[in-house]
């Protein structure tokens, strides 16, 4: 299977985009099959596509399903992919395999990134990306975003990081592969849940267009890779870091005590600390991913101009 003979499965919508020459923005789809229950998952999918369509631009939400690979859903698409059971969680590694088996599954941040670069598209919103574990050093749990982030020339918009993460050391690898992590806004690095974290960011852009800016100059030069777009949540959504860093160590230290390892760590911990902040940590990333959105759509105007 190549590049040249993927069918990709354009929703009318995004055909349509394209063909008028329109401003689109990529979203994952884990957040609709993993990310919380129906029909909350689909009214917040909705939501977030509409936040882009006001922005002025397209949503195409990227997800396989029964082996096709769909760029933008249709709205009964969505509605079946949001009451789907059993879907396959795809990354780099797995989504060829699933496409090849006519298999249906979600898009995590880094097999987004490469389904939005064979249809063209530049920005993909997201919540956060993944990074390097907590123990990764014994572990070598690293998430495949980090080297999607260095190859694959899409700008994606986040709110930093997984807080869950040890973001120090997920910037220092960003930094060794090349990949241009950019806050918007501000000078600290964002920590998701949170709009400010103690670390700084190595770029600060204030704009949108200065941001399309830097990817196209990317192009231009030939570089390799996307760029990371540090967006912090609003300060009225966020709960502040020094309330969230004593939920994420006892969430931490009770997935070592039950022996939690691999790809169940991140799902477990963010139903820990969901319990512990009575859901505001879902209505917190709600929110962060809305903010994203706009951002992206913005951003994805100004390449298109």
């Amino acid at each position: 299977m190549t590049k040249a003979n993927i069918d990709l499965q354009l929703s009318s919508e995004v055909r349509a985009a394209r063909d008028a020459g329109q401003a689109v923005v990529a979203l994952e789809s884990t957040i609709i099959t993993h990310g919380m229950p129906h029909p909350q998952n689909v009214e917040v999918a909705r939501q977030v596509e509409q936040d882009i369509r006001d922005a002025g631009a397209i949503p195409a939400t990227i997800a396989i399903l029964e082996g096709r690979l769909h760029i933008g859903l249709e709205d009964h698409e969505l509605e079946q992919l949001g009451q789907a059971q059993g879907v396959a969680k795809l990354s780099r590694a797995d989504l060829a395999a699933c496409l090849a088996a006519g298999g249906t599954g979600s898009t995590t941040v880094a097999a987004t990134m490469i389904a939005a670069n064979l249809a063209g598209i530049e920005v993909f919103a997201t919540g956060g990306i993944g990074g390097v574990h907590q123990g990764a050093e014994t572990s070598f749990d690293i998430s495949a975003d980090l080297q999607e982030l260095a190859q694959t020339p899409v700008t994606v918009v986040a709110a930093g990081a997984k807080a869950i993460l040890d973001v120090p050391k997920t910037l220092e690898v960003l930094e060794t592969l090349g990949v241009p992590v950019i806050a918007h806004g501000q000078d600290a690095f964002p920590a998701f849940w949170s709009a400010e974290s103690e670390l700084m960011a190595p770029l600060r852009m204030d704009s949108a267009d200065a941001i399309a800016r830097a990817h196209a100059m990317r192009r231009a030069l030939g570089l390799p890779g996307g760029q990371l777009v540090a967006n912090p949540i609003p300060v009225a959504d966020q709960i502040p870091s020094d309330e969230l860093a004593p939920i994420i160590a006892q969430a931490q230290a009770d997935a070592v005590t039950h022996r939690i390892a691999g790809k169940a760590v991140t799902p477990y911990l963010l139903q820990r600390i969901y319990e512990r902040t009575e859901g505001r940590s879902l209505t917190a990333n709600i929110a962060l991913v809305r903010n994203n959105a706009r951002l992206a759509a913005e951003i994805a105007l100004a390449l298109s101009r």
